[in-house]
This record gives structure tokens, sequence and C-alpha cells, in this order.
């Protein structure tokens, strides 16, 4: 198995830079779209362990639009294994929060091109408002 094809770590980044912002938009569509549509999905969040496409965007849905904070990466982190899956890894922190979070997907290529199917997000400690 080849790793990192420059070509594939190429789409895969497009395709991570795509949900980063549609992340900081608050775009439900691409989101949703860019979760593979399988009961396989899922995504463990903060309070949120989500099985499924169906509940992925019953979330999204549900989200108050005022709660999207914007974020800035810190560190990304893609590798791909073949032609057809690759990872994304991210530290980030959120506009106003002094704490870095952490994103990993695992993408898959599918007919209708790159999907996510599996995510988790998390933060190290305690939140604390930044000092300006």
């Amino acid at each position: 198995m080849e790793i990192n094809i420059p070509e594939v770590v190429a789409e895969v980044t497009a395709a991570f830079y795509r949900y980063e912002k549609a992340l900081n938009t608050n775009d439900v569509a691409a989101l949703d779209e860019l979760f593979w549509q399988s009961p396989q999905t899922l995504r463990f969040g903060v309070g949120e362990q989500l099985y499924g496409h169906a509940e992925i965007a019953a979330f999204r849905a549900g989200r108050d639009p005022g709660s999207v904070v914007n974020r800035d990466l810190l560190k990304v982190w893609i590798v791909t294994y073949g032609r057809d899956f690759g990872t994304a890894n991210c530290e980030f922190r959120r506009h106003g929060v002094n704490r870095v979070g952490r994103q990993s997907h695992t993408w898959m290529r599918t007919p209708d091109g790159w999907r996510i199917v599996a995510a988790h997000v998390s933060f190290l400690g305690e939140p604390t408002p930044m000092k300006v």
C-alpha cells in the first residue's frame, strides 16, 4: 500500500479545507454533504455520540447558529493510505477561548467524492476566556 500519494493527499486536503470553511460559515448543507450518508457513519463530539448520518444531520439542523464559533487551525496532519482512504487530524483554538481542541476525521473516497466516515472532537483542559 502506498502512503501519501501526492495527488491523493491533495484531494483529501482540499476536502478537509472545504469542511473547515463550511464549519466556520455554518454551511449545514455542505457539512451534511461531506459526511458519508450511511448508518455506519459516526461523530463523537463534546457531549454527543452520534451514530449514522441521520443523527449527525439532525444534530446540525437543530444546533443554534449563534453557538457556532470560528476557530483557527494550529496544526493539520493529513495522511492517506492507498487511493481511497485517509485521515485528517488537527489542533485548533476557538476564537475567544484559551484552550486547544482536537479533531480527527477518517475520509473515504466514494462515488460522490471524499466523505467523512468517522469524526471526533475533543478539548484539552477547561475553557478559559482569552485575555485581551
